[in-house]
């Protein structure tokens, strides 16, 4: 029986059989964190350490297929890039501007001076690991803090807002580190001396900055406004994917990474209405391919050295998010946030990131210390995530004891929503009209006259444009796709109107809508009267039917022509 298992699985292609056993396993781990209500990440993570090191990489191919869902994972941390870009904006920025620069150019200096002191203090590595391992300890993992303040409904507190705002900071740093990590970590062959190095890599980045102007001012936009005309949603992600590796591919041409070029390629779409569309699109491939990567990190653990090395994994795990917690709570402190707030703050960014992980893989491969230390130091970074929303979550009681003893009675940084995306992301008690043709523009219009703030979602790019010089909160996206009505802030509309006549589509739209909102109301429309019942059926409150309105019509119009 054995001899036949093994004979079936080498005739598997290793990748496939790997894939399959990562994802089978990557769900029934979730499942269970779920249940505990712990974070997916560390599922994604568990799933690589046990799948390495339970034997079955030599059955399916071992190093070899191990290989290929690295390179994968390298594509999740490339669609990563480019939806940082993507979801980078200026306006922002200029909203955060204080919290941002202040908060987190002191969280970097501060949270990277004690890593290198550390590192240097101990005669662990050179000065080149050092830097790296300064910097990737100094990173925190944007989306665990993120969803664990919306698990916790604090996404729009001042502590999260804090958080946003160093998250920030920290992707601008991390890009610019990106651009001069050649400097740190020369290929083989390559001259060692700096300033040839420092030249070439101004050279190759001068050419990337006008390739990439050209293409984020041009070519990109273009693009996209043509493919949009042909209303092919397929036509339309393949484009958006072919753009992101397009770019990233010509930033690995000139030695400046993958990453980098990811990211200017959603830079380059990231104040275009086709934002919220690409995230749409783009958002599950991104899931996909991140998972992998975090697998691919678990794969890299071995378990045998993990225990062995238990103690100063635990300890350089417990300083970690200690000092960095301690850090950021007085740096927000030093900003004008109350202790609670602080303290939320300080939390939530005191684990290691994603990009933590990225980095130290570069080190390893360029044998900047031992195995021993790399496993430590992957081990520690992997767990501080993991730990993280437990943490959050034990903040709360924590801060509200703070309070009550009288600590941290200064009024928090105060936030006025000015741009555009802040006012869709704040906007709230409002209605929802779907489609902006002839029957959504009066329908939009009675509303806003009638003193109700709209939220319009358009596919149409010229339509999405004109509402937004008239200052309209618009969303260029697909009323079909789960990740739009996340974005329309649908848990806190009063009503949903979906103006245009196909009822595929809204039955689509319905079933979502009905998932996360049971009692909102929904008005409806339906091109057949055979459509009507289906629609009442899936949720809608009242369904407006063209074909019954339009023989009323009709009938009125007989009437008074025979009269005439």
């Amino acid at each position: 029986m054995i001899p036949a298992f093994t004979i079936a699985a080498a005739a598997i292609p290793p990748l496939f059989a790997l894939l399959a056993l990562m994802l089978a396993g990557v769900v029934l781990v979730s499942l269970l964190l779920l249940h505990l209500r712990q974070s997916l990440l560390a599922g994604y993570f568990i799933c690589g350490v046990l799948i390495a090191n339970s034997g079955i990489l030599n059955v399916l191919g071992g190093g070899e297929s191990h290989g290929q869902v690295s390179q994968m994972a390298e594509f999740g941390v490339v669609l990563l890039m480019f939806t940082l870009g993507l979801e980078f904006s200026l306006g922002e920025l200029r909203f955060l501007r204080r919290l941002a620069f202040v908060g987190g150019g002191w969280q970097m200096v501060l949270c990277m001076a004690a890593a290198a002191a550390a590192s240097l203090a101990l005669h662990s590595t050179t000065w080149q690991g050092a830097v790296l391992l300064a910097v990737s300890l100094a990173m925190s993992s944007t989306a665990v803090s993120l969803k664990s303040f919306q698990d916790l409904g604090l996404e729009a507190s001042p502590g999260a807002r804090m958080s946003l705002a160093v998250a920030i900071f920290q992707d601008l740093f991390i890009i610019v580190f990106f651009l001069f990590l050649p400097l740190l970590l020369p290929h083989e062959g390559e001259s060692t001396a700096l300033m040839p190095r420092l030249g070439s890599l101004v050279l190759r980045g001068g050419a990337f900055v006008i390739l990439a102007g050209v293409a984020a001012r041009w070519v990109i936009p273009w693009l996209l406004n043509a493919v949009t005309r042909t209303r092919s949603r397929e036509l339309f992600t393949l484009t958006v994917i072919g753009s992101c590796v397009g770019l990233a591919f010509v930033g690995g041409l000139l030695g400046l990474g993958l990453a980098l070029g990811a990211f200017v390629a959603g830079l380059a779409v990231s104040e275009s209405i086709f934002k919220h569309r690409i995230l749409a699109d783009v958002m599950p491939l991104k899931d996909l391919f991140l998972t992998l990567f975090f697998v691919s990190v678990g794969l890299m653990i071995d378990v045998k050295a993990a225990f062995a090395l238990w103690l100063p994994i635990c300890a350089i795990t417990a300083v970690l998010m200690l000092s960095k917690a301690v850090i950021i709570t007085f740096i927000a402190r030093y900003l004008g946030l109350v202790h609670k707030q602080a303290l939320l703050a300080g939390i939530g960014l005191c684990s290691a990131g994603e990009f933590s992980l990225v980095l130290l893989q570069n080190a390893g491969s360029a044998h900047l210390w031992s195995h021993d230390t790399q496993q430590t130091l992957l081990a520690a970074s992997a767990l501080s995530m993991g730990l993280l929303p437990a943490l959050l979550k034990s903040g709360i009681p924590l801060g509200d004891w703070l309070v009550k003893r009288g600590w941290g009675r200064r009024k928090p940084v105060k936030i006025d929503p000015g741009n555009l995306r802040q006012r869709i992301s704040g906007i709230t008690d409002h209605a929802i009209v779907c489609g902006h043709g002839p029957v959504g523009e009066k329908v939009n219009k009675a509303l806003l006259d009638s003193g109700v703030r709209t939220l319009v979602v358009e596919l149409n790019a010229e339509t999405v444009q004109q509402l937004q010089r008239q200052g309209q909160a618009v969303l260029f996206a697909d009323a079909s796709h789960e990740e739009t009505w996340e974005l329309t802030k649908l848990k806190h509309a009063r009503m949903v109107a979906l103006t245009f006549p196909d009822a595929t589509v809204n039955a689509q739209a319905l079933a979502m809508i009905r998932e996360h909102r049971p009692d909102i109301s929904v008005l409806a429309r339906a091109r057949f009267s055979s459509d009507v019942e289906r629609l009442k059926r899936l949720g809608a409150t009242q369904v407006i039917n063209d074909e019954t309105e339009a023989s009323r019509a009709m009938e009125d119009a007989a009437i008074t022509l025979q009269g005439a």
